[in-house]
């Protein structure tokens, strides 16, 4: 028990001092992120994934850029049930591009949405910081243009996510799913 909280302890330093130089991609281009994405990759120290990773599976974004340069976000899950989760974000640029946060309302956290790698035709790396009542936790997610991605690209995700303090347990390649019917 006091190794696991040890472990912990470091993990959650070595993210805090990770996070806070974490950057967006170079040349960021907001119509380009434009369309379908299947989120394939998920990467957090919560204890909500921890307690929950072993039933998730893969959801659709839908990322469509507003006139003002906002970024208006679509997720949605087919769940085991049939039944769709689905859940709706107004992520707003800021002075960096490639960079947005949003309140959400489901979870009633603040959140710190960085696009960190892009090739706008293949997949897309988030890393998001998430704030509740003072508390910072570090998410990750892969977005790929298809339901499937490379080793390669699989690996890429882990190794960054490992680099960003998400201890290896709680890297997930999530497995295909189903699409939700059109709303």
């Amino acid at each position: 028990m006091r190794n696991t909280l040890l472990k912990m302890l470091a993990a959650l330093m070595c993210t805090l001092a990770t996070c806070a130089d974490v950057m967006p991609v170079k040349d960021f281009n907001l119509e380009m992120m434009a369309g379908k994405w299947y989120l394939v990759g998920f990467a957090t120290n919560a204890q909500w994934f921890v307690n929950h990773k072993a039933s998730m599976k893969s959801g659709v974004a839908q990322l469509s850029p507003t006139e003002g340069g906002d970024l208006d976000l679509s997720y949605s899950k087919l769940n085991a049930d049939g039944t769709c989760w689905r859940m709706t974000h107004l992520a707003r640029k800021t002075e960096t591009p490639g960079r947005f946060t949003f309140h959400s309302q489901a979870w009633n956290n603040d959140n710190d949405m960085r696009i960190v790698d892009v090739v706008y035709n293949d997949y897309a790396l988030v890393h998001t910081i998430k704030t509740k009542d003072g508390v910072s936790e570090v998410l990750n997610k892969l977005y790929s243009r298809t339901p499937e991605t490379s080793a390669v690209l699989q690996q890429k995700f882990t190794q960054y996510s490992l680099d960003t303090g998400i201890l290896a347990d709680n890297i997930a390649i999530l497995p295909k799913n189903a699409e939700c019917p059109a709303p």
